[in-house]
């Protein structure tokens, strides 16, 4: 039985099958298959279908993990996340961060992308250690590798909903910044649609946006996934947007995939992101 720490605080427990012999191992998460056994679902079924996850997901070879020993070996796989500072205190003890608005970006080791997902390695203080590096190293060498493995895609609404049922996306080119479709919503992610709320720490890419509607707009935090893109207009009320925000996190959003309770402004003439009338922190790191 395997305790691990969540985002947000989220505690959740899996049970971890070790083979002798095979150096990595899937975590098999118990929570959806407790909740099925209270609804009904019985036990042996449980087991069955517990067995055939594992079955599916399990490594039959043992993973060469001698990269994973010196910063070279990893230093163009590192990527980083933004996540809750508030709701993170304890997770944050344990891993090099840097300070972004009143949220924080973490570091993580993406090892591998495939059609069936990604497999991904946090980086935390032992790493840190072992690879003689601070978060700003981190930092300098993950903002160059997103852009390579996790380039940023703003799609308008309408495309995020056509993608979603299968349809052509409608995208926003980021390039040329040419609008196809007329649109008053966009959602900003990253092209694999993992942690994509990191795109708003990408240098220059807020800037662009703005150049791009040629306007002020606000951010809505629509999970650690993404991010939601509204123009400015005198019309929208920042606490009716911030009520907004909140109720979606409460009855749409996983708890461990809320990034944020309230909006946020992106400023064109001074470059700095706004949440209410407060400054929070400008839009890039320096």
């Amino acid at each position: 039985i395997y305790k691990v720490l969540k985002n947000n605080g989220k505690e959740r427990t899996g049970i971890l099958v070790e083979i002798p012999g095979i150096n990595i191992s899937p975590t098999i998460y118990l929570e959806e298959f407790y909740e099925n056994y209270k609804n009904g679902e019985s036990f042996d079924s449980i087991i069955e279908r517990v067995i055939s996850f594992y079955e599916s997901v399990r490594q039959r070879e043992p993973w060469e993990c001698e990269r994973f020993q010196t910063y070279e070996g990893v230093k163009e796989k590192v990527v980083f996340k933004l996540i809750n500072t508030a709701k993170n205190r304890r997770f944050l003890s344990t891993v090099p961060h840097l300070a972004f608005l009143d949220l924080s970006i973490v570091f993580y080791v993406l090892v591998e992308i495939s059609i069936e997902g990604t497999a991904s390695m946090m980086v935390n203080y032992e790493h840190a250690k072992l690879w003689d590096v601070t978060a700003e190293e981190l930092w300098e060498d993950a903002i160059q590798n997103a852009k390579q493995l996790l380039p940023a895609e703003l799609l308008t609404m309408s495309g995020t909903i056509q993608s979603m049922m299968g349809d052509q996306k409608e995208t926003v080119n980021l390039l040329t910044g040419e609008i196809t479709e007329h649109d008053h919503m966009y959602v900003l992610s990253n092209k694999l649609k993992s942690y994509g709320a990191a795109c708003i720490a990408y240098p220059h890419l807020l800037n662009l946006i703005g150049s791009i509607l040629k306007n002020n707009y606000y951010i809505l935090p629509s999970s650690v996934h993404e991010v939601i893109i509204v123009p400015y207009s005198e019309g929208l009320i920042c606490e009716e947007l911030n009520d907004m925000v909140r109720e979606i996190n409460a009855t749409q959003v996983e708890e461990e995939e809320v990034l944020s309770n309230h909006i946020y402004l992106f400023d064109r003439v001074t470059g700095k992101i706004r949440a209410g009338e407060t400054v929070l922190a400008g839009g890039t790191i320096s």
